[in-house]
């Protein structure tokens, strides 16, 4: 029986307030109004920037909410005034919205869109745009899109239609991880045939990002992690040598500088921790005392080769005079600082969102994931 155009109950795992397990409710998922299309999710990814705004971001005002952005399903029903869907076609969810009109989207110099952000509620307080409520309360819909939902209406400059015969348990990691790792170092770093390339954190997007350094034609791709048992996976994408850093008597940056004479020409920080992001030079920082006041102390960053792939530096292990260092991980809890010197002395310090990709020629970049199509492991039922 057609629901179009009513209420449709289902499951959806709701994050209800931070630092709390997601929990299995029945919601209610609004029908589309003008320029939406409400979306029976297939298949999502856990992505890492979900377990980062449930644990570690301070936004409170985005509680409660329904997580997931790395997802691929099949149009239900349309609103008005959408004309490139129809109810059937198979589609992966964008986290970068594409109108078309703005002056964003008509540079070739960036794929983001000044009218995405009024698609994306950042607090709960935007709520009612939201077509997700459980128990007479609204969900913030995460980026505008929530997969952890089996169905969740989403905006068409939102969508990206995508090859009917594609399997979306495979290509819903298209909606995020992989195009933002490969993207990342074919668009933004632009990786230039026989360079080195380093990168940090072997989760997909690290995995993606080694993916696209072989795609431009890298001879040499160092593969960093913590994690000894990733580094067989790093290697059948294209990694040429793996280091762990907790196994090294210096930092990772002089490690991999000693590798290569000197620094890598491209290095990718896949993780989103700030202290890879940082040189290992003394810090200003600011100190609270207890008569309120805030003097200036500096602070020097140590390595701390045992406990985890902090105070590593991504930046530094760059070759000075022409070497690339590109923020792929999110995070928006520090700033970063850098000393000029690092920068006037040839560096370029650069991110990157999404790979630079545009939505619209997703259905372009379908060929290059021969890999998804191979057996995959841990998938688990929503209710589970």
């Amino acid at each position: 029986m057609s629901m179009a155009g009513k209420v449709i109950k289902c499951k959806a795992a709701v994050a209800w307030e931070p630092n709390k397990p997601l929990v299995i409710e029945e919601i209610e998922v609004d029908p589309p109004q003008a320029n939406e299309v409400r979306v029976k999710i297939v298949a999502t990814g856990l992505c890492r920037t979900d377990l980062y705004y449930l644990y570690d971001s301070d936004n409170t005002k985005i509680f409660p909410m329904v997580l997931g952005h790395e997802g691929a399903g099949i149009v239900e029903s349309v609103g008005a005034k959408v004309t490139e869907f129809q109810p059937g076609d198979k589609v992966i969810p964008l986290i970068i919205s594409q109108c078309r009109e703005c002056r964003f989207c008509k540079s070739p110099k960036t794929n983001q869109c000044e009218n995405a952000w009024d698609v994306v509620p950042h607090n709960v307080e935007k709520a009612p745009v939201s077509k997700l409520n459980c128990n007479g309360k609204k969900l913030l819909q995460f980026m505008g899109i929530s997969t952890f939902s089996e169905y969740s209406v989403i905006n068409q400059i939102a969508l990206a239609k995508i090859d009917p015969a594609a399997p979306l348990d495979k290509v819903c990691l298209l909606g995020c991880g992989v195009c933002t790792g490969f993207g990342a170092a074919v668009n933004d770093a632009k990786v230039e045939p026989g360079s080195t390339c380093a990168v940090f954190g072997l989760g997909a997007v690290g995995l993606a990002a080694i993916m696209g350094c072989k795609y431009a034609g890298a001879k040499r791709i160092i593969a960093v992690d913590v994690n000894a048992n990733k580094f067989k996976k790093a290697e059948e994408f294209g990694a040429t040598d793996c280091v762990n850093p907790k196994d090294q008597s210096k930092t990772i940056s002089q490690v991999i500088s000693e590798m290569t004479n000197g620094g890598v020409d491209y290095s990718l920080e896949c993780v989103g921790d700030v202290e890879l992001m940082l040189p290992s030079t003394p810090v200003r920082h600011w100190r609270q005392d207890t008569l309120g006041q805030t003097p200036p102390t500096i602070r020097r960053v140590q390595p701390d080769h045992g406990r985890r792939c902090s105070r590593r530096h991504a930046l530094e292990s760059c070759l000075q005079g022409w070497g690339v260092s590109v923020i792929v991980g999110w995070t928006d809890r520090h700033d970063v600082s850098v000393r000029p010197g690092q920068l006037i002395a040839g560096r370029t310090w650069k991110g990157s969102v999404f790979g630079d990709l545009i939505g619209g020629l997703l259905q372009r970049w379908l060929s290059f994931w021969k890999v998804l199509l191979s057996p995959q492991r841990n998938a688990v039922a929503l209710t589970e």
